[in-house]
């Protein structure tokens, strides 16, 4: 049975399958509209937000190769035309040369600015919905990624807030880093505890 055949959306898990078929087109769409606007590519523009909102750490071909869902000279080839576009800059990491770490410049932070409003006419839409059908809407929709993500198809990427390996105020003689990481075994800026983590875990399980 496939949700793309009219004839088998007869069920709510068909009809909600398409929905957010639907609902992925139009983001591809914005994605293109907005990359049209600014000579950038949907994967360049991806690449931009993962840049500008990903902790430090996981900041690198390898890293993006990961939030892409690409291949390594995939992700390589996105650097490479951000960075002849002078948005981004590499640098090695001395302790093991083979990690090649990005960084926005000064004019790929004003262009996401540009671009970190894509999504807005999706958040519109939902703020149409009364808050107890958002409410729902949201819980309903973090199941399923979770199955998404236990089945290998998505990657979770978070802030430590929520998450089972964050540690509030576990530092309190350090006002610097007052939080800890039990994953990285780190402590944690304040400002680090907002940026996303592809080792999110939910702290409800």
């Amino acid at each position: 049975m496939s949700a793309f055949n009219p004839r088998h959306r007869d069920t709510l898990a068909g009809q909600i399958s398409i929905a957010l078929y639907r609902i992925s087109q139009a983001m591809g769409f914005l994605l293109r509209e907005r990359g049209l606007q600014l000579d950038l590519t949907p994967a360049q523009i991806q690449a931009l937000l993962f840049l500008k909102y990903a902790r430090p750490g996981v900041r690198t071909i390898g890293g993006l190769s990961e939030r892409l869902k690409v291949a390594y000279a995939t992700s390589s080839g996105v650097a490479d035309a951000l960075e002849r576009k002078g948005l981004l800059k590499r640098s090695v990491v001395p302790e093991d040369l083979r990690v090649v770490k990005l960084a926005l410049t000064p004019a790929g932070e004003e262009l996401v600015a540009q671009v970190e409003g894509v999504l807005d006419v999706i958040e519109a839409a939902v703020n149409h919905l009364p808050e107890e059908e958002q409410s729902s809407l949201a819980h309903a929709l973090k199941i399923i990624v979770r199955e998404l993500h236990g089945a290998g198809y998505v990657r979770v990427y978070e802030m430590c807030r929520g998450c089972q390996f964050f540690r509030k105020d576990a530092h309190p003689e350090n006002p610097q880093e007052p939080h800890h990481c039990a994953f990285m075994d780190a402590p944690l800026r304040e400002a680090d505890t907002y940026l996303e983590c592809p080792e999110f875990a939910p702290a409800n399980g």
